[in-house]
């Protein structure tokens, strides 16, 4: 993956995570317990009612997930293991479209020995509309609501 799909942001885990190249995705924030991403909505994302994929909702936010759950920079003793979803639900609220950019912001809410909890909230927003709320640098309105359980194990 080129770091420069990354918006200059960059996570190990991303290096050859391949899906992630192919939706576009781009970090816009990392810190510890949190990762803010982006991408926008192409055709190939669409099901048959001309609407954002569920599929492809929920891959972007384990994306999140993902980022949110290991450290950019693993400290020692850390490199051994990774964190993986342990299980996840979404709840989808509101549809999102064809060239609609959407954003997912994952914070970590509890932690606990190998175990985690994440809520990842996923919005949606046209960027070419006057007065879009990325140009204020909000992320437009919520369209779904994801929550991971996380589980650390070992590298293999």
């Amino acid at each position: 993956m080129t770091e420069a799909a990354l918006s200059g942001v960059t996570h190990p885990i991303l290096e050859n995570d391949y899906a992630s190249e192919w939706m576009g995705i781009d970090v816009i924030a990392l810190t510890d317990g949190h990762a803010t991403i982006r991408m926008t909505l192409r055709q190939e994302m669409l099901n048959g009612f001309g609407m954002a994929h569920g599929g492809m909702i929920f891959a972007f936010a384990d994306t999140a997930f993902a980022l949110a759950c290991n450290p950019v920079n693993p400290g020692p003793g850390d490199e051994g293991s990774i964190t993986v979803a342990a299980g996840v639900d979404i709840n989808f609220l509101k549809p999102a479209y064809r060239g609609q950019v959407i954003t997912a912001v994952a914070d970590r809410r509890s932690s606990a020995g190998r175990s985690g909890l994440y809520d990842i909230q996923i919005f949606a927003a046209d960027a070419a509309e006057p007065n879009s709320p990325l140009d204020a640098g909000q992320p437009g309105e919520l369209i779904a609501e994801f929550r991971g359980r996380s589980r650390t194990i070992p590298k293999k």
